[in-house]
């Protein structure tokens, strides 16, 4: 198994001695590769907000930098741990700054067969709200969140405090290696669902200010009217169902708003 890390701290501190520790728990259950990608030493420009992905693809991007190379090594990995710090109740600077220059993701989704695990350190508070932002950032890039692991490692942290975060990181791993063992795809959810059938009917209706993402979703079969999820994964019929519901409210919102532009 190959495990990318994605360090989102600027040092080699709590955050990174936390994912050596889920490293040495899947290091017992069987045979990992880890590799640790410190964001602190990739040159990821931010964003310009140009819309030129959105519009024309990823390739039309004004910014040079390692982001296809950074890409590359999801795509490589079977795993991707997502880690960060908690500062200012969210992510660092870094991991947002990565976040925000693959938002061409956000509209086209790819990952789908690859497992993450989601890790945050903090010092009081914001371990939910950073694991929070986070599952939904992979999720709707398409990695199935197996496992999440939020510690609080405060100065001066107590034996018992360190033990229950011990507990939290060998759970998140066991749970993380488990689901890359066994490679099963799960269910969406009601609201994964909804987000497909939103995304659906934005770029199906609004293909020509958004021509790269309607030729990527209809490039993959996600514009075909059976389509009822990105993958061939089962659907809940009831989920199908209100999903569909909010895709022809949409459809219709979108082009009363593009009849009152003309």
């Amino acid at each position: 198994m190959k495990i990318l890390v994605i360090m989102g701290s600027p040092r080699k501190g709590n955050t990174y001695r936390a994912a050596q520790r889920i490293e040495d728990v899947m290091r017992s259950l069987g045979d990992v590769e880890f590799e640790y990608l410190m964001l602190s030493g990739v040159k990821l420009e931010p964003c310009r907000g140009c819309h030129a992905c959105f519009e024309w693809g990823e390739e039309r991007c004004p910014v040079r930098d390692d982001a296809p190379a950074v890409e590359e090594k999801m795509h490589d990995a079977d795993g991707v741990i997502f880690a960060s710090p908690v500062y200012g109740l969210n992510v660092t600077g870094l991991m947002k700054t990565f976040i925000d220059r693959f938002s061409y993701i956000f509209h086209r989704p790819r990952f789908f067969d690859k497992k993450a695990l989601l890790l945050t350190t903090a010092g009081a508070v914001g371990e939910k709200d950073v694991l929070d932002y986070l599952e939904d950032v992979a999720g709707i890039w398409g990695f199935d969140v197996a496992s999440r692991a939020g510690i609080v490692t405060p100065p001066g942290t107590t034996p018992k405090k360190a033990q229950e975060n011990d507990r939290k990181l060998e759970t998140a791993a066991r749970e993380f290696f488990r689901a890359l063992a066994e490679r099963k795809e799960r269910r969406p959810g009601l609201r994964s669902v909804i987000i497909f059938h939103g995304q659906r009917a934005t770029f199906d209706e609004l293909g020509d200010a958004f021509p790269a993402d309607h030729a990527y979703w209809k490039e993959q079969g996600w514009l075909d009217p059976g389509a009822r999820y990105y993958t061939s994964v089962p659907v809940n019929p009831l989920y199908d169902a209100v999903g569909r519901i909010v895709e022809w409210v949409a459809r219709r919102r979108i082009r009363r708003d593009l009849a009152a532009m003309r």
